[in-house]
């Protein structure tokens, strides 16, 4: 099997870009979003990752089995949403079996087997402003590409001493960088259908969340919980958008769970958001 992802992407709407697959016989176009990176190990839990987004949120996908599972992350920032800005976004083995994902000014660690069949260890670390091309581990440091200003033919005359060379440090040094704060969901003013659960959205990792929705028409939605990771999701409770289109709800301080999703009621169009910080 060959994946290749494409970033091209310039405006919303869009869907020159993608996620595609080779089965040694034909193509198959998993998506038509910007898509940064595939990773995987064959020599340790033969599950192969990729990365993207879309207008909604991070698009994270991991194929076990043969089978593709697909989910969702927050977006940290809207600074890394064209496709000038999305080529720098890995996924590294920075340490031994252990994986590193940077995605839309977030770094997330990975756990690169899948236990029962299942991703576990989906976990975020920091979020940054930082553009950094690539990463890795060197000679028991953390090494990180810069690829910041420079006055040196670039549009910034006044920029000043470049910044653009390497950065050497610790992996754990991440996790000061900036404490994980982000917002996005499964559906940006999308069609959806009574019953269908949307994507798993990421849940773990940060202190304070909340809910926004809004659809064209008074919709009941289901939300669920997988606390542990394997797929087996709970009734956590109901919200309604009701005559004017809109719901919010706010969870309980210490509340988390490891991905939540929602099911609606009724056929209908809508965005839903969830704030994190």
């Amino acid at each position: 099997r060959v994946v290749v992802t494409n970033n091209g992407f310039y405006e919303y709407g869009e869907t020159s870009a993608g996620l595609f697959e080779y089965d040694g016989k034909s193509w198959k176009r998993l998506s038509d979003k910007p898509h940064m990176d595939v990773a995987a190990r064959q020599d340790i839990g033969s599950v192969m990752f990729a990365s993207g987004w879309d207008e909604s949120s991070v698009l994270f996908w991991a194929l076990v089995k043969g089978e593709w599972q697909k989910f969702r992350l927050p977006k940290a920032s809207h600074a890394f949403e064209q496709a000038w800005q999305t080529e720098w976004m890995r996924i590294r083995e920075v340490e031994t079996e252990h994986y590193l994902m940077d995605i839309q000014g977030m770094f997330y660690e990975l756990q690169p087997i899948a236990f029962t069949g299942h991703i576990w260890g989906v976990k975020p670390i920091c979020q940054h402003l930082r553009i950094i091309p690539d990463y890795c581990a060197f000679r028991g440091l953390f090494a990180v590409g810069g690829n910041q200003t420079t006055p040196n033919r670039d549009n910034n005359a006044v920029a000043g001493q470049p910044q653009s060379g390497l950065w050497f440090g610790k992996t754990d040094d991440l996790w000061s960088w900036g404490k994980p704060a982000g917002w996005g969901g499964p559906w940006w003013d999308a069609q959806i259908v009574k019953g269908v659960p949307s994507d798993p959205y990421l849940m773990t990792g940060f202190d304070k969340k909340m809910l926004h929705i809004s659809t064209d028409k008074a919709v009941d939605f289901d939300i669920e919980i997988d606390f542990i990771g394997t797929g087996q999701w709970k009734p956590y409770g109901r919200v309604s958008t009701g005559s004017e289109g809109y719901a919010r709800h706010i969870f309980p301080d210490g509340f988390s769970a490891h991905w939540v999703r929602l099911t609606p009621g009724a056929d209908c169009r809508a965005t839903a958001a969830f704030f994190y910080n």
